[in-house]
């Protein structure tokens, strides 16, 4: 009687582990090369007057402010990104490689949906301080000489603001900043594994190619700016108000009342048109930096 040798079972790929600044650096890359679409979006909210297009703002700030104008508030966005983009990026990478039990392969839906709102909600609350300063700062000149804050840089700002408004206005909008953070980190890093996954198995298209990681950010971009719209609407108009402790359901109701309930989604085309670029330079340089391996362990 001959014995056969015992089958060897299909080796598990183990999941490569990848350093939690990752996404941090991708989302700073990306906010470098998106800044003055950024500033645009939030001067629309933030205006008096309707009607202009997104294109209208840019030029609009050209002429009267200067070319360096479209980059106003650049050191607070690259702060935000660092702290909110690093912590939410990161957390959710390493929540994924913890419930995929040590395999390179993406959990399910139900199991990634619920932890990318954590290290949203966790992302929102840590880059807190640095949101209202990017805020305050793209929309600084927008506002009549009296009540310019005329912030040097995202340092200064903070700084100023914890001496002249106390360490508590650190954290103002922090409900609709967590709320943001939680929406965003669903919408988007869950929609970009769920349609990368969908692009490689249905389509056929290359896991690895910079054209895949283009469509299923672009789609993932389309997905997080409907989903996000009128929650970033609501937090720009809190974070911006120019009354020091308004209280966040007094700003709403001025807003309901004045421009009705459709305001929450003024400047979705804007924030598209924002968040899109965003979002895909974002995940091809987080690919990127994945594919390059740079202060990776095993």
């Amino acid at each position: 009687m001959s014995l056969r040798p015992a089958q060897a079972a299909p080796a598990v790929q183990q999941a490569r582990h990848y350093p939690f600044w990752y996404g941090g650096l991708a989302s700073v890359v990306a906010a470098m090369c998106t800044h003055p679409l950024d500033l645009a979006k939030v001067r629309m909210q933030t205006a008096e007057e309707r009607g202009k297009t997104m294109m209208q703002t840019i030029l609009h700030v050209f002429r009267n402010e200067g070319v360096f104008a479209l980059y106003k508030g650049l050191s607070a966005s690259i702060l935000r990104q660092a702290t909110y983009s690093t912590t939410r990026f990161g957390a959710y990478e390493k929540l994924k490689d913890w419930a995929s039990g040590g395999s390179d392969t993406t959990p399910p839906f139900h199991v990634i949906l619920p932890m990318a709102m954590a290290a949203g909600w966790l992302g929102g609350a840590v880059g807190n301080p640095a949101d209202i300063i990017n805020i305050r700062m793209q929309n600084d000149m927008a506002l009549d000489p009296a009540h310019r804050r005329n912030y040097r840089n995202a340092l200064d700002g903070l700084f100023r603001m914890t001496r002249e408004e106390g360490p508590k206005s650190l954290f103002r909008g922090l409900h609709p900043n967590t709320t943001r953070g939680v929406l965003m980190t669903a919408s988007q890093m869950v929609s970009y594994d769920e349609f990368k996954k969908a692009l490689v198995n249905q389509v056929g298209m290359d896991s690895k190619s910079i054209y895949t990681h283009f469509a299923a950010s672009m789609l993932a971009g389309l997905v997080a700016t409907t989903v996000c719209s009128p929650v970033d609407v609501v937090k720009t108009r809190i974070m911006n108000a120019k009354e020091k402790h308004q209280p966040a359901l007094a700003i709403l109701k001025e807003a309901v009342r004045s421009e009705g309930i459709l305001f929450a989604f003024r400047g979705w085309l804007p924030s598209f048109i924002r968040l899109g670029p965003h979002t895909i330079v974002t995940f091809i340089v987080l690919e990127k930096l994945k594919s390059l391996g740079i202060g990776m362990h095993s």
